[in-house]
């Protein structure tokens, strides 16, 4: 299995682990379940809303 680094505020980080904590499960895993999850939601890699999508999640991050 293939590993990535991904950069996220320590704020956000702390929110991902009380998550993953609350539902008994890793970091990775609940990490990996919101990308498979984003992925069927979207149903295919739309370069513009993608991009949409980050600007938002950037905003709400911070």
């Amino acid at each position: 299995m293939a590993k990535v680094l991904v950069s996220m505020s320590d704020k956000f980080l702390e929110q991902i682990d009380e998550v993953a904590d609350s539902e008994q499960r890793n970091r990775s895993e609940l990490i990996r379940e919101a990308l498979r999850t984003y992925i069927r939601r979207t149903g295919s890699i739309n370069t513009k809303k993608a991009e949409q999508n980050a600007i938002f999640l950037d905003e709400i991050i911070d």
